[in-house]
């Protein structure tokens, strides 16, 4: 029971304080310098939710994963698979560069970036979270951090999994995985099936939501690696992510139109080969991701969207101390959009970026500095410097403090630019960022302060994109805290305090004032684990200035248990907003009432 104890608490929301013991192994992060580091020696802000947390509680969508983490919200026109926008620290969706096993998943045709509402939990290990600019190391889309989804890779011999989960709306949910590894080779398949009617995504604020017609959605997720290992040193891997998605949806109040979908395939393809060298680690790189999605039923704007990013990159990582590195890396990427509108009318445009940038980590006793610098070189915007700086004093095992500045480029998107709904506005400059973050960890308590400020932040106003006068801030503070309180109880608590306004001083709609999120874990049966876990949203108004509808001010609980029936076979249940609280992320857009979930697991 012990060790399980440990397994859970390491498998917690992490964060720079929390290591794993020898037996778990060392919790590393790949996404802050593009290097493998242990998480302490990380100088960023960084959270990581691990696969077996999002095992224990029983969770389907990215989204859900995290909002489990300080810092982080969401908002969204319905259920699953409706347009959905997360908030890093207080900035939109198309600031955070999200990544899938570090292939780009921001989709140029779409004016919020990643279209994070198609991302399902499949066979994933972690995911990192690093906070602040990260321009400096990941180039544009990188101003609020970056999200890198990590999938599990494949063990020694033959494994797999199937899952089964059936629930409320007539949820289905089939998953299975195969996977094969030896020292030559590896390979790993998995197929995710989600299928559900969903409930009506719009609604007027206080109505039942069950008196207008169902928006359903189905996704099918499927992920294949592998790599040939040429020798010891010598590998070659691709990573293919194909996601085909269907989701219903309906129009500004016009919950009952049957009408409106949204079918959408992306596909995230790289090839990768490595190469150690005596101290150096040669990675080269070729990524390609496709977005397609055809609006069935629109009758205004775009109909059909095609988006396409390409990077060729090459990076050289030197160990030239033993805890001493540099990493050198130069390429060249491009975004691509070509949109029909539902009058025929075609536009196209291309955006392209040459950039080189180094990172430079060094460790002196207990003390951790880093530093990166990045060089953007655009054919539609002017060239930029971007940069990071980071220092970590870990005083001991519990104890740290550590800061961050860095310095954030976000060019416009290519679909704010052209706004087919709207005035075109191809002057619209790059927004310039510039944050900064101070932590202090004791033992399980993580205590943030974080503060941007971003010139020509980009908006709708006056039916375009345009920049907005000034400067706008975003600040605050983040509160994590994690604990086995009892020999066989766990409790999880994240606290956050938001101040996001623009250049008047008035607060940008959509952002919660305070939000605090909770997780409390029994283990005190054998074989069982009981699980509840929610979050309290503050006061929110959908429109600036605290003006508007209150979307804000409410609890919501989920409450989770499993059972290992066998040693490889799991079941579980799950309830869903347990106190049936009705709400409303977006004015006049539904969420979901109270939900019941049953499923089952095996692994071999």
């Amino acid at each position: 029971m012990q060790n399980k104890i440990k397994l859970s608490l390491v498998a917690c929301l992490l964060t720079t304080t929390i290591v794993a013991n020898e037996n778990l192994g060392v919790i590393t992060i790949t996404s802050a310098t593009k290097s493998e580091q242990s998480i302490k020696d990380v100088t960023s802000s960084v959270s990581v939710v691990t696969g077996i947390e999002l095992e224990e509680k029983n969770i389907k969508t990215v989204t859900e994963a995290l909002n489990l983490v300080s810092g982080i919200s969401f908002t969204s026109n319905g259920g699953m698979g409706k347009t959905t926008s997360i908030n890093l620290r207080g900035m939109g969706n198309n600031r955070t560069l999200i990544l899938v096993d570090g292939m780009k998943f921001q989709d140029p045709s779409n004016t919020s970036g990643a279209n994070i509402a198609h991302l399902m939990v499949t066979e994933i290990e972690k995911i990192e979270m690093i906070k602040g600019a990260q321009s400096g190391i990941w180039g544009a889309d990188a101003s609020a951090g970056v999200i890198n989804i990590i999938t599990k890779k494949p063990k020694d011999g033959v494994h797999g999994s199937i899952l089964m989960e059936a629930g409320s709306s007539n949820t289905k949910k089939i998953a299975g995985t195969i996977s094969y590894k030896n020292k030559k080779m590896d390979a790993k398949l998995s197929v995710t099936d989600i299928q559900t009617d969903g409930f009506t995504s719009a609604a007027p604020k206080g109505k039942n939501i069950d008196k207008y017609e169902d928006d359903g959605y189905e996704n099918t997720t499927i992920n294949l690696q592998s790599n040939y290992y040429i020798n010891d040193n010598a590998k070659i891997g691709i990573n293919i992510t194909d996601i085909d998605a269907l989701s219903q949806y309906d129009g500004w109040k016009a919950p009952n139109d049957s009408s409106m979908k949204s079918d959408v395939d992306s596909t995230l393809y790289g090839i990768t080969y490595n190469h150690i060298l005596d101290k150096h680690n040669i990675t080269i790189k070729v990524e390609k991701s496709d977005f397609t999605r055809d609006e069935i039923g629109t009758t205004f704007g775009v109909k059909s969207f095609e988006g396409e990013t390409q990077n060729i990159e090459i990076s050289d990582n030197i160990q030239y101390n033993s805890e001493d590195f540099v990493t050198l890396g130069t390429g060249i990427s491009s975004d691509n959009v070509d949109y029909g509108t539902v009058a025929n009318e075609k536009n196209s445009k291309e955006n392209k970026d040459k950039y080189i940038y180094i990172t430079n980590s060094n460790t002196i006793k207990n003390i951790i500095f880093t530093q990166s610098i990045r060089y953007d070189k655009y054919n539609n915007f002017d060239n930029k410097f971007t940069g990071k700086l980071g220092v970590k004093h870990n005083f001991t095992n519990d104890i740290y403090l550590s800061t961050n500045v860095g310095t954030a480029y976000n060019v416009p998107n290519i679909m704010q630019e052209l706004n087919p709904w709207g005035d075109t506005n191809e002057k619209l400059n790059p927004e310039d960022t510039k944050s900064a973050d101070i932590s202090f960890g004791y033992k399980g308590l993580v205590l943030t302060y974080f503060y941007s400020k971003v010139t020509d932040l980009i908006d709708w106003e006056n039916n375009k994109y345009q920049n907005l006068e000034g400067k706008s801030t975003f600040k605050g503070i983040e509160l994590d805290y994690k604990k086995e309180i009892f020999s066989d109880t766990l409790l999880s608590l994240a606290y956050t305090r938001l101040s996001a306004k623009n250049e008047d001083g008035e607060y940008l709609r959509r952002r919660a004032k305070d939000t605090f999120k909770f997780g409390i874990d029994y283990y005190g049966i054998d074989k069982l684990h009981i699980g509840l876990n929610g979050e309290y949203v503050g006061g929110r108004y959908e429109s600036d200035d605290k003006k508007g509808s209150q979307t804000g001010r409410y609890t919501i609980g989920n409450l989770n248990i499993n059972y290992d029936l066998l040693k490889n076979l799991k079941i579980y249940t799950k309830i869903e907003n347990i106190t049936d609280k009705y709400y409303q992320t977006i004015e006049a857009f539904a969420s979901s009432p109270r939900a019941y979930y049953a499923g089952v697991k095996y692994s071999f």
